[in-house]
């Protein structure tokens, strides 16, 4: 099979395709062909070597739908559909950067569909992740203020559709002022361009602060978000954009105002239920929600897709599609 292994941390020029063996199936495993997987920030992050306790050589990839090819104890059938989330893919062993994977039992759902796998492979990481976010750590309610900083990244982008469409008002964030009549279209009520400091501009809009706040810039931000929210309210670090994993000299009495709870969402540790999962995938399929792709790449062009996300110009959601027929790349 081919597979897209990194030896060494670094550029996306470290992401080599070899010739490798398929792996064997064992108890408590189960071989995937692969068709299809998106691409991840965490994953940048471990190719330039931040994600502790990551060994290299490795197959990244933390994400994939495809079929089952083998499972030993016969739960699942040759050729079910099903999607895998994390749980240490791509980082604890070989991930989803190749023709077949092998994975737990526990970290695979079983799905159907007639979906592309172009955009089945947008969805694993991004739904559990969104979801998650909103209504595990948020604690989303109609008629709440949100505001999502990292409003043009995919996970920003499914963000601000489900708070629509579960009643709230959303302020999301950019720092490109042309990506502002894009986050309206997409659902915003408001769009703030991001500076690093927005809280004066928020409270111009909401003067007590907002409900809630999911911050995916990261560490950068998250005391200025911290400062947008109202009290009570609830502020939940997902994404990592700005790349830093800690906070210097983190003193709690001075960072978080009070009565503000600060949380995060980490699909490695909460999983969403495989019947949510279904039923985004048929909202998907009524065209209820709109994923967003920004391009789609072979196996073997794995690192120009790294260099798009290094570029932060993708425009949605970048997928990697293998073992398949479709030719829209």
């Amino acid at each position: 099979m081919k597979a897209a292994v990194i030896k060494n941390a670094g550029g996306p020029e470290n992401i080599l395709i070899e010739d490798r063996a398929i792996p064997t199936s064992k108890e408590g495993w189960v071989l995937i062909k692969v068709r299809a997987f998106g691409l991840n920030r965490s994953e940048l992050m471990t190719r330039k070597g931040l994600s502790p306790g990551v060994l290299f050589p490795r197959i990244l990839g933390i994400e994939c739908v495809g079929e089952v090819e083998s499972d030993p104890s016969g739960e699942f059938t040759t050729g079910q559909k099903v999607a895998a989330f994390m749980g240490g893919m791509g980082r604890d062993f070989d991930g989803s950067y190749a023709e077949y994977t092998l994975l737990p039992k526990p970290l695979l759902i079983p799905f159907e569909s007639e979906l592309s796998w172009k955009q089945l492979g947008a969805m694993p990481e991004m739904f559990q992740t969104v979801y998650g976010s909103l209504h595990l750590a948020l604690k989303i309610q109609a008629g709440e203020t949100i505001l999502i900083r990292g409003g043009t990244s995919s996970i920003g982008m499914l963000a601000i559709q489900l708070a629509k469409n579960s009643g709230l008002s959303v302020i999301a964030t950019t720092r490109n002022p042309e990506k502002t009549e894009m986050l309206l279209k997409n659902g915003a009520d408001r769009v703030i361009i991001e500076d690093g400091y927005i809280m004066q501009k928020v409270k111009t809009h909401v003067p007590d602060g907002v409900n809630k706040v999911l911050e995916l810039v990261g560490t950068a931000t998250l005391k200025d978000s911290c400062a947008c929210a109202a009290p009570g309210g609830i502020v939940c670090m997902t994404g990592m954009l700005a790349e830093q994993w800690s906070i210097q000299d983190f003193a709690p009495m001075e960072y978080i105002p009070a009565t503000v709870s600060l949380t995060v969402y980490d699909s490695g540790q909460i999983r969403v239920d495989k019947v949510l999962f279904q039923q985004f995938i048929r909202d998907v399929e009524a065209e209820l929600i709109n994923i967003s792709i920004g391009r789609s790449f072979k196996l073997d062009e794995i690192a120009a897709a790294h260099s798009l996300m290094d570029s932060n110009n993708s425009g949605g959601k970048i997928v990697i599609l293998l073992n398949s027929e479709n030719t829209d790349f």
